[in-house]
């Protein structure tokens, strides 16, 4: 215990808060259900909790680094269990959304912590260990999130995929007050509180403009007015970060090409292969009838080919260039996508097989490199603070992916179906639609929706793909082979 103890209470925080990023995925339909909500009060559901995760990870760190790792650490836990039982007893989707922004609050101030509280307890062989099994619990909790949701929301209901987080976040708390020693970062740090305000609001602007976007148009007034406010903020925190003297971010660094381009790579990352998943989630059970443990199953031939290219990529792949790995990686991701844009109303699940076996084969490339491809594009003294940003630029394009491909899965459906039942069955209404259209017409409006989805979403994996490649090896920073700055990334 004294020698394994803080891996094991690091890796359960860190296992209980990547899960909650995929377990709600499969629960959607019967929060739509039993909660009365929308297509954008289902975004909100999945984007409340990444986009507080985005947001405020380099805040958190920062604050870390002042407050004290294991003291920030713990609060965050039982933070996040209070949330988690705020969303488990939600009355309505206002409260579930508004609970699932608290839990990521939480959830940002334990991933700040992880990897700075493991580098603090474990030195040389210890470390690579701590460093691998933490790695392997942050993949296996993407693996796990859409079957344990399926099976808890099929079984007691989808409130307990909330309330299993209260034993584990107490099981985290003991262990953690008991084996793990409190660290500090360097003396006379202070916490960027406006970067971290400017942040928050840029994230928070951008993400409400595209989620607006789908149910109001992408030149009404408020949709602009949204996004506009987002560059506004992103410019301020530009000039905030420059003049500060402990900046979250130091903006100096997207200067260099291979910076900007591990960054852009993240950002493309987590959206492209997990954005369209809630949706494929929702029409695998309203359309063609899966339960939620179907459902969730679905998602194991990505899990698999992801582990599977993960382990032999580490053997085989050692001394590569990253930047071959994360962009053929992403390349291999647009092609799973491509691959999954030719649903048609008699579509089955077995059509997303070999997209999903693409999209999962990427995952195993870019994943387990992106962020040691980050500490490898800037000096060394800057290397905290590259994994905080690949991370969050990591979450910030789950949320942004959730938000536009929602909006364009609803846009291709209004083609064949009006506006409100087009929104009403992309959030899941299926089944209050059947008595006033045909069930083909259904299945095919779906499949549409989802074939556009996955058409943008493989672009952009596409376009960032060949962007890593033509400058994630250019000088200076270069990208090289991690193989002692690899650090595991968390979904």
């Amino acid at each position: 215990m004294r020698a394994w103890g803080p891996l094991t209470a690091v890796c359960l925080g860190t296992f209980m808060l990547l899960l909650d990023v995929t377990i709600a995925v499969v629960a959607l339909p019967d929060m739509a259900h039993g909660l009365d909500a929308s297509l954008s009060d289902l975004q909100w559901v999945m984007d409340g909790y990444a986009l507080a995760l985005a947001a405020l990870l380099l805040g958190a760190g920062a604050a870390a680094d002042v407050l004290g790792r294991r003291r920030v650490h713990v609060a965050g836990v039982v933070l996040f269990a209070a949330a988690s039982l705020l969303c488990g007893v939600a009355t309505g989707p206002a409260m579930l959304v508004a609970a699932r922004a608290v839990q990521g609050v939480g959830a940002a101030a334990m991933f700040a912590t992880t990897l700075p509280l493991l580098g603090s307890v474990y030195q040389g062989r210890q470390r690579s260990v701590a460093l691998g099994v933490w790695g392997a619990v942050s993949g296996a909790a993407a693996a796990v999130g859409p079957v344990l949701g399926g099976l808890l929301t099929a079984g007691p209901g989808w409130r307990w995929i909330f309330y299993v987080n209260l034993p584990v976040s107490v099981a985290a708390v003991w262990l953690t007050l008991r084996v793990v020693r409190e660290s500090r970062g360097a003396r006379g740090r202070r916490v960027d509180l406006p970067g971290t305000v400017a942040f928050a609001a840029f994230a928070g602007a951008v993400t409400y403009g595209a989620v607006r976007a789908g149910s109001h148009g992408w030149t009404e007034s408020g949709t602009l007015a949204a996004f506009g406010c987002a560059v506004l903020f992103l410019a301020a925190f530009v000039m905030v970060e420059r003049r500060s003297a402990d900046p979250l971010l130091d903006v100096r660094l997207f200067a260099r090409p291979a910076f900007s381009a591990v960054m852009l790579g993240a950002l493309a990352f987590n959206a492209a292969a997990f954005g369209v998943m809630a949706y494929t989630s929702i029409w695998l059970q309203t359309l063609l009838g899966m339960s939620p443990v179907r459902g969730g199953l679905v998602f194991l031939w990505l899990s698999l080919a992801s582990f599977t290219v993960a382990a032999a990529g580490g053997r085989l792949l050692h001394g590569v260039p990253a930047r071959f790995t994360i962009g053929g990686g992403l390349l291999l991701i647009a092609a799973g996508q491509y691959c999954t844009a030719f649903l048609d109303a008699g579509s089955t699940a077995s059509a997303l097989i070999p997209g999903l076996l693409l999209v999962g084969a990427g995952t195993g490339l870019v994943s387990p490199g992106i962020a040691g491809a980050a500490l490898a594009a800037v000096p060394a003294e800057r290397a905290g603070m590259a994994g905080g940003a690949v991370n969050t630029f990591r979450q910030l394009g789950y949320a942004l992916g959730i938000a536009v491909f929602g909006t364009v899965l609803a846009a291709r459906m209004t083609d064949t179906l009006p506006h409100d039942a087009a929104h009403a069955l992309a959030g899941g209404g299926a089944g209050a639609l059947r008595g006033a259209f045909p069930e083909r017409a259904l299945h095919a409006a779906f499949a549409s929706g989802l074939n556009a989805a996955a058409v943008v979403a493989g672009s952009v994996a596409a376009v960032a793909g060949v962007l890593v490649l033509a400058l994630a090896g250019s000088r200076p920073g270069a990208t090289r082979s991690p193989e002692r700055e690899r650090v595991p990334a968390g979904r």
